[in-house]
């Protein structure tokens, strides 16, 4: 296992560049006619999903107003 230590700034830029990596993934699963070339992609996808929904375990929760 591999620890990586983010401001909370790197890990909401983070964030955002996995979840625009993800969707333009979805097109290109969709659009991609090569059946072992689209199960790759849907694995990494996968995988990007899951570093995603780690960081979004970890920050820290907005402080109420």
């Amino acid at each position: 296992m591999l620890t990586l230590e983010l401001t909370l700034e790197e890990a909401r830029i983070l964030m955002q560049m996995l979840e625009a990596c993800i969707s333009d993934m979805r097109m290109q699963i969709s659009n991609t006619d090569n059946i072992r070339y689209k199960a790759m992609l849907k694995e990494r996808k996968a995988t990007l999903e899951r570093i995603l929904q780690t960081l979004h375990e970890q920050m820290p929760l907005p402080l109420a107003e």
